[in-house]
């Protein structure tokens, strides 16, 4: 089954599957609240969702009442998401390893970050931070990646809900890397993550500090020549 669709033009079906895959464990009535249909209409969706093996139900039990089911992504539905010629990347990624030394294959990887920072060059080193945000889950949509953002105590956190590179990131731990360097390349800010799909957590968060110090080191800015 194909990638959902482009976010300006989801369908009901893409909408819940976004609801579900940024609320593990979401109940008939707030998938209906987010895609704005009724909960019988929510109902046939989840139907055929779980009939294809694409999400998967649990039901809670109450203590007064029935019992109601709550709904969360299967191993297949997860796949959904980041599945973008997995198979291809990882065959290419064991064979440059198997011909390159470790830390040019780190190099590669930063050119990669360096090469999207060029393209958007001009774009957003003049915003204002949370602009730069903004701009930022932006362009981790482009790249594949469903992302928020909320303001906290001490700066800003970033959710990933999705991820691009989930499949290979196991085996090929690099990969992994490239959101966090991309991150810190437009924000000009320390990035520490939080959590991460791979070591079981529902989503990967990362934590941004209103502070440049130490950044200089880790910093990925563009060549002005």
């Amino acid at each position: 089954m194909d990638e959902p669709a482009n976010p300006k033009k989801r369908t009901t079906r893409d909408i819940i599957l976004h609801s579900i895959k940024q609320t593990p464990q979401s109940t008939v009535d707030e998938l209906a609240e987010a895609a704005e249909i009724s909960p019988v209409t929510v109902r046939h969706h989840l139907n055929a969702l779980q009939a294809e093996g694409t999400i998967e139900a649990a039901s809670v039990r109450r203590k007064v009442g029935r019992p109601y089911y709550v709904y969360s992504l299967s191993e297949q539905g997860q796949e959904l998401f980041p599945k973008r010629y997995v198979r291809l990347t990882s065959r290419l990624l064991d064979e440059l390893k198997g011909r390159l030394p470790q830390e040019v294959i780190n190099e590669i990887f930063s050119g990669l970050v360096n090469t999207v920072l060029e393209e958007h060059k001009g774009e957003f080193e003049h915003l204002p931070i949370e602009e730069r945000m903004d701009y930022l889950v932006n362009l981790l949509s482009d790249e594949g990646f469903l992302s928020t953002w909320e303001k906290t105590t001490s700066g800003y956190r970033l959710v990933e809900y999705s991820c691009p590179y989930l499949s290979i990131g196991s085996t090929h731990a690099e990969v992994c890397e490239f959101d966090k360097q991309l991150m810190t390349g437009v924000l000009q800010l320390q990035v520490h993550q939080d959590s991460c799909m791979l070591h079981g957590a529902n989503c990967c968060q990362f934590s941004i500090e209103l502070q440049t110090n130490s950044v200089e080191s880790q910093r990925y800015s563009l060549d002005t020549n």
